[in-house]
């Protein structure tokens, strides 16, 4: 990373990027401080640059990561658009170059606001996730054609290094939600089974029985079968004597 303020080994970036991981409480954390890092990483002795990272991910709403306010800005009105060169980046696997905002014909509407922002190029690189999302950071430099050949290829190098720490954040942060969901779901089926046990008996009726009416409730009030349920449980803890012959 010769062209950076701050040279540090392949080594010492992903240590310290897996030590970020883990001392982050969410992907969200994560990519916040993964984005000042690479701002400060990637700049050069008199040419800041500020860095957004996006994150797209199944059933998940974007996630947006940013050095500073400038790059916010940007990259959420990048995304609210629908494209730029972040998100072609993301799209295309490929990195996507602005030398010039002021010349550059694609996305026009987005490079009018870069260029207010006091942008003059832009770069765009892919992480390599491992299938659980799709991400690339984005760099904004002040001037035009701050971005090298050579620039690109150490710039690509540490994306790929930084791609390392993302993947465990990002599975990292799978494995808790699908542990909450667990969580949840079994939290769920406790409370249904309960529910169905005060059915039985005061109704006097069988397991099958009592589920059948708690699903017929929950049909007729187009209410969810486990919010009946936990109704029903509410009531029984706050000692009160609950209802459990719905009308149909």
């Amino acid at each position: 990373m010769t062209d950076t303020p701050n040279s540090v080994s392949e080594a010492g970036i992903l240590e310290y990027l897996q030590d970020l991981v883990l001392n982050s409480s969410d992907v969200e954390e994560f990519l916040d401080e993964l984005a000042r890092f690479s701002a400060v990483m990637l700049s050069v002795p008199g040419g800041t640059r500020y860095c957004g990272i996006t994150l797209v991910r199944r059933k998940r709403a974007v996630t947006i990561a940013s050095s500073d306010g400038n790059a916010r800005i940007l990259d959420e009105l990048q995304n609210t658009f629908g494209d730029g060169p972040c998100l072609t980046a993301i799209r295309e696997k490929e990195w996507v170059l602005v030398p010039d905002v002021g010349a550059e014909r694609r996305w026009p509407e987005y490079m009018a606001v870069c260029a207010d922002h006091n942008v003059g190029s832009i770069l765009g690189i892919p992480f390599d996730l491992d299938g659980e999302g799709e991400a690339a950071l984005n760099l904004y430099a002040g001037t035009a054609d701050a971005f090298s050949v050579d620039t690109i290829d150490r710039i690509a190098e540490y994306v790929r290094t930084a791609s390392k720490a993302l993947n465990l954040s990002v599975r990292m942060a799978h494995l808790s939600d699908a542990r909450d969901n667990l969580k949840a779901a079994m939290e769920s089926r406790t409370t249904i089974d309960l529910a169905m046990g005060v059915i039985m008996g005061q109704n006097h009726c069988s397991q099958d029985a009592a589920f059948k009416i708690l699903r017929n409730a929950s049909s007729a009030r187009n209410v969810k079968l486990r919010e009946i349920a936990a109704s029903i449980v509410a009531t029984l803890n706050q000692g009160g004597k609950a209802e459990t012959r719905f009308d149909e």
